[in-house]
């Protein structure tokens, strides 16, 4: 352990404990993420003691600035790359209707029983008379070999107490590919109704780590299996299941979802493009028909699923700015691709969805070959050298005619000072032209030869020019 110790703060720290007589541990994540090979840069400090007093005492040493939260009990400072945290010993107990503890003075053990889970129970002693000795009561060394996550005391009373450790063992699984005790994963299926006193905006931020994590699929089906996303994301849960009239069936929605987020996970780490692959066929169970003779449609459901991101966004306390409008335009655009894809390219339609997409069409282009699950080898080999013949063709289009976030060389003002006329119907009605014919490639994007059809489209309506 002496090995990872070596950073000058711990060496300030255990100088005072010994100095003070204090026990001072190292605890939770720093001490897991040594086992799991990770670098930690944020420390957690418990002190069988007074925590904010040492934490002064050592912010005094270190010459920074100590944080205070005395209503907690807490302290925290910033020393180089390290943000380290510190607390007294404590024991806990809890109300049924709140998750904020009822908080004592206690002893390591009483500390340790408290933390959720027992790989993160790990303590690191800092007294320089057991420098480097690991406390694990819990056997926590043991279940990070297993992956296993478990908690320390009876899970039904740890996640009573606090139901958002019910999100935190899922996120802790989907992130290290760890499976969940099965008593605790009952313990969870029997307590998914406590869900409900936990703040959106927590149980927001644990499923937006879990999005996060490299196989997020892994949490989305422990969210699923325990009901606790039948609780927090009902409108996903709707995606479940397989519909069969004259034996025809469609895909499974749910599952279909889960592969495109897992297959988008592997292309980038942005959240906001993941939420889109989550999103963009929400509205499928909303706009499923089954048509005789031809099988199960969704017809519209682009269009409805992207009418559907405001108000998921406003339930799930995500932003409601550039972010949502992001995920909306992926949702409402993320079969386009596909259609091109099957079909002669043309330029126009490049144009078009240049246009449409703007600086997000690279994020589109990602969401729509993540949408390719079938399992038909020919299919996907096909699909995807498709994809790339549309990519260059975007490529191709964008450098001839630099349509994307396009803005139109002749303004609503140019065209009244040209007529001399007021805002108005007819000034819209030649914004369309002009937008219709730069897209349709009847003219180039340049001011010149749009000038030209500008002053052509309003003498087609009865329009006189007045000035050059």
């Amino acid at each position: 352990m002496k090995e990872h110790l070596k950073h000058h703060v711990f060496t300030v720290i255990s100088e005072l404990a010994g100095q003070l007589n204090l026990q001072v541990y190292a605890i939770g994540g720093f001490v897991r993420d040594i086992f799991l090979a990770r670098t930690s840069k944020d420390i957690d400090l418990v002190i069988i003691g007074n925590g904010v007093d040492f934490a002064e005492k050592i912010a005094a040493k270190l010459k920074v600035k100590a944080a205070v939260y005395k209503n907690f009990g807490t302290a925290s400072l910033k020393y180089n790359d390290l943000e380290v945290e510190f607390v007294g010993a404590r024991k806990e107990s809890y109300r049924a209707d709140s998750r904020k503890p009822i908080v004592e003075d206690g002893t390591l053990e009483e500390d340790q029983m408290r933390r959720d889970f027992t790989i993160n129970a790990l303590a690191i002693s800092l007294h320089p008379n057991t420098f480097g000795e690991l406390v694990d009561p819990f056997e926590g060394i043991k279940d990070l070999e297993a992956k296993l996550i478990r908690t320390p005391l009876n899970p039904i009373e740890t996640f009573s107490d606090d139901p958002l450790r019910m999100m935190r063992a899922i996120r802790f699984a989907s992130q290290l590919n760890f499976r969940i005790d099965e008593v605790a994963v009952q313990a969870i299926k029997d307590n998914k109704d406590r869900i409900s006193i936990v703040s959106q905006e927590r149980i927001t931020d644990e499923l937006n780590k879990i999005i996060l994590s490299p196989v997020p699929s892994i949490g989305f089906n422990y969210l699923f299996d325990t009901g606790l996303l039948h609780k927090i994301f009902p409108q996903m849960v709707t995606l479940y299941g397989v519909d069969y009239i004259d034996g025809k069936g469609h895909k499974d929605n749910f599952y279909h979802t889960l592969q495109v987020l897992d297959n988008i996970c592997e292309t980038t780490n942005d959240l906001w493009l993941r939420w889109a692959a989550i999103l963009h066929d929400i509205a499928k169970p909303a706009t499923k028909r089954f048509e005789p003779g031809h099988g199960w449609t969704f017809h519209g459901h682009e269009d409805k699923g992207a009418r559907m991101v405001p108000k998921i966004f406003a339930q799930l306390k995500l932003p409601l700015n550039e972010k949502m409008k992001q995920v909306q335009k992926l949702v409402q655009l993320h079969l386009r691709p596909i259609v091109l894809s099957q079909s002669v390219v043309t330029d126009s339609a490049v144009r078009r969805l240049l246009f449409e997409a703007g600086d997000d069409i690279e994020g589109l282009m990602l969401l729509c070959k993540a949408d390719v699950t079938t399992k038909n080898e020919y299919k996907v080999k096909k699909y995807r050298n498709n994809f790339e013949l549309v990519q260059q063709k975007l490529k191709d289009v964008e450098e001839r005619d630099s349509i994307r976030n396009w803005q139109p060389p002749v303004t609503g003002t140019d065209i009244m000072q040209l007529f001399g006329l007021k805002e108005g119907r007819e000034v819209g009605i030649i914004k369309n032209k002009i937008r219709e014919a730069i897209l349709e490639g009847e003219i180039p994007n340049q001011r010149d030869e749009v000038i030209a059809f500008t002053i052509k489209a309003g003498q087609e309506i009865g329009l006189k020019v007045v000035a050059s």
